[in-house]
């Protein structure tokens, strides 16, 4: 947490005194893991798992796992503004993934996978050009993440939304086990934060969670 309020702080401006709920859709591989990053930020008020960027109208997991859809596993991340600003979540983005990676992200591979931004205005595609170009700068490394035009988001199955928290029972390749676990040891198994730190060192917000 310490080192999302220091990011944050860095990007600091000032905001006006009346709260106003803002969105943003970014996708950064498992949408799982997104979403449960990014309800840590202190001034983000909800996130929401889903898919967008494809052809498909309402589109499944399986739909969309299986690949032809043109949708990405996305997360639209609802922000109080007074409190955080676009550009500082962009930055948080960059710095929870692997931006120089276009096939996918981590074991996950795929067009669904892919990492982007979704700018639904002129201010949001401008935020986050500027938070790509100093991530660029400080990780010393091309960056491949695009972005791309706000399109229609359609929201994931229920049992996709805050999978990270959920203790009803799955089972899985260890047995059965709760969501919850069994996130944990797919985030663990995939390698995301271990490639994360690798990239970004003290400067990743949220490895290890």
């Amino acid at each position: 947490m310490i080192r999302l309020l220091s990011i944050a702080a860095l990007l600091c401006s000032g905001f006006s005194a009346q709260a106003a709920e803002r969105q943003i859709t970014v996708a950064g591989g498992c949408f799982w893991c997104v979403e449960a990053d990014f309800e840590k930020v202190p001034g983000v008020t909800g996130a929401e798992s889903g898919y967008t960027g494809g052809t498909l109208a309402k589109p499944s997991y399986k739909q969309v796992s299986r690949g032809g859809t043109g949708h990405y596993e996305a997360v639209r991340i609802t922000y109080d503004d007074t409190r955080i600003a676009p550009e500082q979540l962009y930055a948080l983005f960059f710095r929870s993934v692997d931006p120089t990676d276009a096939g996918g992200q981590f074991c996950d591979r795929g067009e669904s996978y892919r990492t982007a931004i979704f700018a639904g205005s002129a201010a949001q595609e401008s935020a986050a050009r500027t938070a790509r170009a100093k991530a660029q700068a400080e990780l010393g490394q091309k960056i491949v993440t695009p972005i791309l035009p706000a399109a229609t988001f359609y929201a994931a199955e229920e049992e996709h939304q805050d999978y990270y928290r959920k203790n009803d029972i799955v089972l899985t390749r260890f047995g059965p086990t709760s969501k919850a676990k069994a996130y944990k040891k797919y985030r663990d198994a995939c390698g995301r934060d271990e490639r994360v730190r690798r990239l970004w060192g003290a400067g990743a917000p949220f490895a290890g969670g």
